[in-house]
């Protein structure tokens, strides 16, 4: 893949994910927890570790944009990690952070499930 489209893709891959980030930032209403109903509390309870969980999927899919531009600058973006052989392209533009071929990603996935 062409370095400046690899820029391109990842670029926007971690504009996406910053804007998602900043998204899930709630805002106090300023309302006591005292005054609030047990069922609101267990809802703003659930709703924050709704946004806990989704702001670290968020963290680690920027940490992998992270790589993928240290792979980048290193020359090896869209070399596999594991292997050495070539992610294809069609591939790396579906999924710019790709770090193995797809092969080698289901291996990998359903050796930690």
């Amino acid at each position: 893949m062409d370095a400046d489209r690899a820029r391109e893709l990842l670029a926007g891959e971690r504009d996406r994910i910053e804007r998602a980030i900043a998204g899930l930032r709630r805002e106090d209403v300023g309302e006591l927890a005292d005054q609030d109903e047990a069922a609101d509390q267990a809802s703003e309870l659930y709703a924050n570790e709704l946004d806990e969980s989704l702001a670290e999927q968020l963290r680690e899919a920027l940490a992998a944009v992270e790589r993928a531009e240290a792979r980048l600058a290193a020359g090896t973006y869209g070399i596999s990690v594991e292997s050495g052989q070539p992610i294809l392209d069609e591939r790396l533009e579906a999924l710019p952070t790709a770090e193995r071929t797809a092969a080698e990603q289901e291996r990998y996935d359903a050796g930690r499930g």
